[in-house]
């Protein structure tokens, strides 16, 4: 889709222009510039309200929602928008917008201000923080983006494509709850110890769970191919374009286990002294930036303060594990076990490294000051 690669493109353009002269935007200025833009892209009419009705009422007396995206009449997504910079994270936005979704029978959500895209399942059956499906940002990965919003082609709608997607995404991401309880640090789970223990009878089960208590696993579930663009698209237009990264959970168990497959680098005394302070201090980090966890399957923003402190969810946490382990227990819930929130922070959180411009695991950006990268 080269309106969508060009309207992503356009709208990365005027975010580094809105950054250069900062302002607040407000959520009209940001629907006109960023937002209606891509809706446009993805090959809806907004001219046309039986296509995109703007402030849309089921009924005269309900609240309005920003945008509904019609087929034959009838909506199959809503749009809630906010202001360029407003706190996403705030779950009224989400709450609302969903609840009346599956009120309205529309499965799809989305939350944005123009920068980030969040699509929620309205009617997945599960708690209302599980329902998110993908979160984007057009400027830190275009491509990802692509992918994600091409999900919301009026073609693509049509086809209900994204829902082929999220069958998968569902299912994986419930079968990856539960391996990484499994393999989660600790005292192995006694129901994998039996397993093994059958079906290696030579071995007995205090060496079985020795072994896995020194086990480091990584679980990677690949979607199954699914076209993401209408048949009619130029072929000439695909084969120029990168090839399209499947719009699903590629999930790793991070803080309690890692791939054994692959040695752990060892961290030096000289790294394991730096402190994000001292990360700020040298000017890899800097104070505001944002931060980037992903848990299964979803990533997740948190904002980086001058003391090295962090901001997520409405409230600061003295540290970044600290931070990672609040993502977790908003995901697991109050009872999860500390084994299964334990985070090591630096690995957890990615930021931009302001000398390279990469986007990279805190703890990287504290190797190469270690080394002098």
């Amino acid at each position: 889709m080269r309106e969508l690669r060009d309207g992503i493109k356009q709208s990365v353009e005027r975010l580094e222009r809105f950054r250069r002269h900062p302002q607040r935007l407000g959520e009209q200025n940001t629907k006109a510039s960023l937002i209606e833009p891509i809706i446009d892209a993805l090959g809806w009419d907004v001219y046309d309200p039986d296509e995109v009705h703007r402030e849309y009422r089921r009924r005269t007396t309900d609240n309005p929602v920003d945008y509904a995206l019609l087929l034959l009449r009838t909506p199959r997504l809503f749009i809630e928008a906010k202001g360029l910079g407003e706190n996403l994270d705030d779950p009224r936005w989400a709450n609302q917008t969903i609840s009346y979704a599956a009120v309205a029978g529309v499965e799809w959500v989305a939350l944005t201000d123009g920068a980030e895209w969040r699509v929620y399942n309205a009617h997945a059956p599960v708690p209302i923080e599980q329902k998110l499906f993908r979160a984007v940002r057009v400027d830190s990965d275009p491509e990802v983006a692509m992918e994600l919003l091409s999900l919301l082609s009026k073609e693509n709608m049509r086809e209900n494509r994204i829902e082929e997607m999220w069958k998968s995404f569902f299912v994986d991401r419930q079968v990856y709850a539960e391996l990484t309880k499994l393999f989660a640090a600790g005292e192995p789970a006694a129901d994998l110890v039996e397993l093994l223990d059958r079906r290696l009878p030579k071995l007995n089960g205090d060496a079985i769970r020795s072994s896995l208590a020194r086990a480091r696993a990584t679980f990677d579930f690949p979607v199954a191919a699914s076209p993401l663009f209408p048949t009619s698209v130029d072929p000439a237009e695909v084969s120029s374009s990168p090839a399209p990264t499947p719009v699903g959970p590629t999930m790793t168990v991070s803080s309690a286990a890692r791939s054994s497959s692959a040695p752990r680098r060892r961290v030096g005394p000289e790294e394991r002294k730096l402190r994000v302070s001292d990360l700020i201090a040298a000017g890899r980090l800097r104070p505001g930036a944002i931060l980037y966890g992903d848990y299964l399957g979803i990533t997740y923003r948190a904002e980086l303060l001058g003391d090295g402190s962090v901001r997520y969810g409405g409230q600061v946490h003295k540290s970044l594990s600290a931070a990672g382990a609040a993502v977790k227990t908003e995901v697991r819930g109050q009872d999860a076990a500390a084994s299964v929130i334990a985070t090591d922070g630096m690995d957890f959180w990615r930021a931009e490294d302001s000398r390279s411009g990469d986007v990279v695991t805190i703890k990287e950006i504290r190797r190469r000051i270690a080394h002098g990268a």
